[in-house]
């Protein structure tokens, strides 16, 4: 996304037309799915083998353990090619003139965060103002972060930046830590200044997450369509789409293992959270929460949380269920700089994760979902084929059969799945690209790919479950961020 204000006659505004039209008709296809699902079941069932072996027995497990997330990331795809409901005909794009928006993105504010932190305010009160009169962008940093300099001089560029800055000495009542310290200050700032009302929207954003046309008109119809909703049917909470813009990438190589993020959105987040219980938890981007549910919930959930945006999905599943909502805007993030950082973010999340689906706090029957995909992330380096065919062979058992046939039908859909969200996660990736397509060899080699990348996937997820086993001090891992 442009670092900035441009006019309506030059090539970056005719860009941002382009991309507000055909991120609009967009729908995710069935075809990806469908193919691969058809030809892994007919090799399948053709080189099938009966065996009762403890490998079997094992394979049959770990093998089938993804197919509750992967129906309900279906039913998510669905959803969205049915998506013209009669909420959003009655509902037509229009300024929200009537609430006011808060987007707020922390930062830590170090030099090699602030190239991307500038790209993406400068695109906040670009493309925001138009559908939000009412408005402003909060910056919120720690006092003496290396950058304080450049980040006053960014806010003193444009009347809606403000910057916060949170005191080094300030602890919230539980002593939660991290992002969530910072976020839980801003929110008792709202309060204080008496902002914490059921008409002002907080869009929570992160530091390299940028927002365009599509993402700012999306949100206006969201907020409007809850002026208009009943009590029964009124939402508090929503989340949309994170993409990564080629030109946001630093590598190719990363840019392309991080398809598989947006189509998580289309999917799982999309049937959870769209359908009123973020049971799968959220993002810290593009998530947009009423400031007076958020005075309730607060972000202080203790010294321990490193992952607050799934914590706070789980604690709004308990006390408003039914109430968070999907809207099909895209925010434009970054990918990691490198495989090294790519399996750095991948360990806090799980570390986190795992912590969080082990948090007795929180009542079982909201976080059991989230256990089976944490689950099946941190046993990914056990189940990639080049780990299962090295045990094959040292034990002397190349049998890699289900212990029934019809299990085969399960394992195609699993790995139809991960085949369909890599496919179309980069077709979303490249839909939010100045060139809006995908280049010819790019979905042959992500495809290809794939067995790599679930080695940097499930590295990542192991890593952290070793580090959370291990009972080591959580910290608050933030990786260099692509201008």
């Amino acid at each position: 996304m442009a670092s900035t204000v441009v006019d309506g006659g030059t090539p970056h505004s005719r860009h941002n037309a382009k991309l507000a039209k055909r991120t609009a008709s967009w729908k995710p296809g069935i075809l990806p799915f469908l193919l691969p699902f058809v030809l892994l079941v007919v090799f399948g069932l053709w080189s099938y083998r009966p065996s009762s072996s403890l490998m079997s027995w094992i394979l049959t497990v770990v093998w089938s353990l993804p197919a509750a997330g992967v129906l309900i990331g279906l039913q998510g795809a669905l959803l969205i090619r049915r998506r013209v409901r009669k909420s959003d005909r009655m509902t037509p794009p229009a300024p929200a003139e009537q609430d006011f928006l808060i987007a707020l993105c922390p930062t830590i504010g170090r030099h090699d965060t602030y190239p991307a932190l500038e790209r993406s305010i400068l695109s906040y009160v670009e493309h925001l103002p138009e559908w939000f009169p009412y408005m402003r962008v909060d910056i919120l940093t720690e006092e003496g972060c290396e950058a304080a300099a450049d980040i006053d001089r960014l806010a003193d560029s444009h009347p809606l930046i403000r910057v916060i800055t949170v005191p080094k000495d300030y602890v919230p009542a539980n002593g939660t830590r991290f992002k969530a310290r910072a976020n839980h200050y801003a929110h008792e700032l709202r309060i204080a200044e008496g902002e914490a009302l059921e008409y002002v929207w907080v869009l929570h954003m992160d530091d390299d997450t940028g927002v365009g046309p599509d993402t700012a008109a999306s949100l206006a119809q969201f907020i409007n369509r809850q002026r208009r909703a009943t009590p029964e049917e009124v939402k508090h909470m929503a989340q949309g789409i994170l993409t990564y813009p080629r030109e946001n990438a630093v590598s190719l190589f990363t840019w392309l293992a991080d398809a598989v993020r947006p189509a998580d959105d289309i999917a799982r987040f999309r049937a959870l959270t769209g359908l009123g219980t973020p049971a799968a938890g959220v993002h810290g981007e593009l998530l947009v929460l009423r400031a007076s549910i958020e005075a309730e919930i607060g972000w202080d959930f203790g010294p321990k949380e490193i992952v607050e945006d799934a914590r706070l999905a789980l604690t709004f599943c308990r006390r408003y269920p039914g109430r968070s909502d999907w809207f099909n805007g895209r925010c434009y993030g970054a990918s990691p700089a490198n495989a090294a950082d790519f399996v750095k973010q991948r360990e806090r999340w799980a570390w986190g994760l795992v912590a969080l689906c082990c948090n007795r706090a929180v009542p079982l029957r909201y976080r059991w979902f989230l256990s089976i995909c944490v689950a099946t992330w941190i046993l990914g380096p056990l189940q990639h084929i080049g780990a299962v065919l090295l045990a094959g062979w040292l034990i002397n058992d190349m049998n890699t059969s289900p212990v029934t046939q019809s299990v085969v039908l399960l394992w195609a859909l699993n790995f139809a799945y991960v085949i369909w969200t890599y496919w179309e996660g980069l077709r979303l990736n490249a839909l939010a690209s100045l060139s809006g397509r995908r280049r010819w060899w790019e979905p042959i080699v992500v495809v290809a790919c794939i067995p790599v990348f679930s080695v940097l996937e499930g590295l990542g997820g192991f890593k952290g479950f070793v580090k959370f086993v291990r009972r080591e001090e959580n910290k608050f891992v933030v990786i260099a961020k692509p201008a």
